[in-house]
């Protein structure tokens, strides 16, 4: 009719809305990461609730509220003893760092010998060096200077009322009628081959989630944990404001822990902490983590190339700020196991419609 191809118009009409609710969720973007910030909460309070639920008595209702208010306290109760113990230190390292850290920089820039000036080569490699020197100090003051800013915004947005009261209501919600919610999803397909593909990827996603969000909390307190106590028994200068630091950017795959173990070797450089023992401690930690804690924890939801990791860290960095860094691997994972899934498909549906028919 009108020359038109049907296949081509229901292919343009596809793409259209495709491009429309991509746009959509541009202009929804900062709601739609609120309601990720508490799915993800969710996840992380699910053991809690899903052990609280086995002790508490059963009623006829079979309702998880009690469970759930409970594991609610307990974490609350757990913030407030952390954040009474830790916090403060780690503002009052900070700031001490800042006010000391323009004199450490100063005596290392008069510690550092400069060759003299016998001859062309020699005269530039001083010159090379000095600015070097000069670059460092001014790089490492500003890097330092701020580190009080950035805890004291970070503080303020924590504080915001949409980031305490909303995500933690949000996130029971997500955590009373996943079920029901899981179900409605499904409910809106037909029983059959498409329903059994979308069950399958709900649960891969439920899987990779929880596995992910988990890690990454279990990982961030070993870190604390590992990076204090070593600080503690060789005598590091400001040891938790570091240990802190470190456990925070291990939820920036890759980077993070690279960003964090320049500025402990910064610092404790400076400070004139034994540079080799931080050296050995932190490539060993580094290996742990990296290659037998993290895979297993993380399990076999995450499995993605390095240059893709990084790409998507860059990317997402890029687009959405430190919420785009911290959402690129669950969103890469994301991504690959709906291809995974969708592959699967194709092929099997390959095989049986390309199977000889029997003589």
């Amino acid at each position: 009719m009108l020359g038109i191809d049907r296949s081509a118009a229901r292919n343009t009409w596809t793409a259209a809305a495709v491009l429309l609710l991509l746009w959509l969720v541009y202009l929804v973007r900062s709601t739609l990461f609120i309601f990720v910030l508490a799915l993800l909460f969710a996840y992380l309070l699910s053991p809690l609730v899903d052990l609280l639920d086995r002790f508490l008595p059963v009623s006829r209702t079979r309702t998880r509220t009690p469970a759930l208010a409970m594991a609610y306290v307990i974490f609350v109760a757990m913030v407030v003893i952390a954040g009474v113990q830790i916090v403060p230190r780690v503002v009052e390292q900070a700031t001490a760092l800042k006010e000391r850290f323009p004199k450490m920089v100063a005596v290392w820039e008069q510690s550092v010998p400069l060759p003299a000036e016998s001859g062309t080569v020699s005269s530039i490699k001083a010159q090379v060096l000095d600015k070097l020197r000069t670059q460092v100090a001014a790089r490492s003051n500003d890097l330092i200077g701020t580190l009080p800013e950035v805890g004291l915004r970070f503080l303020s947005v924590a504080s915001d009322l949409i980031y305490v009261v909303i995500i933690p209501v949000l996130a029971f919600f997500f955590l009373k009628d996943g079920h029901q919610i899981r179900e409605h999803i499904l409910s809106l397909m037909d029983a059959g081959p498409r329903r059994a593909l979308l069950d399958d990827l709900l649960a891969d996603v439920n899987v990779l989630l929880a596995h992910y969000m988990r890690a990454l909390v279990l990982l961030a307190l070993s870190a604390f944990t590992a990076y204090s106590i070593f600080f503690a028994i060789i005598g590091v200068p400001y040891g938790i404001l570091l240990a802190a630091l470190a456990s925070l950017l291990e939820f920036i795959p890759m980077v993070g822990p690279l960003a964090a173990s320049l500025i402990i070797f910064l610092v404790a450089g400076l400070s004139g902490a034994p540079i080799v023992a931080i050296l050995i401690f932190l490539v060993a930690y580094r290996m742990l983590q990296d290659y037998v804690v993290s895979p297993h924890l993380m399990g076999r939801g995450v499995e993605l190339h390095p240059l893709l990791v990084l790409f998507g860290v860059f990317a997402g960095a890029e687009l959405a700020g430190i919420a785009g860094t911290f959402l690129s691997v669950p969103v890469l994972a994301l991504a690959r196991i709906v291809y995974l899934h969708i592959r699967k498909e194709r092929i099997s549906a390959g095989v049986t419609t390309g199977a000889p028919a029997a003589r």
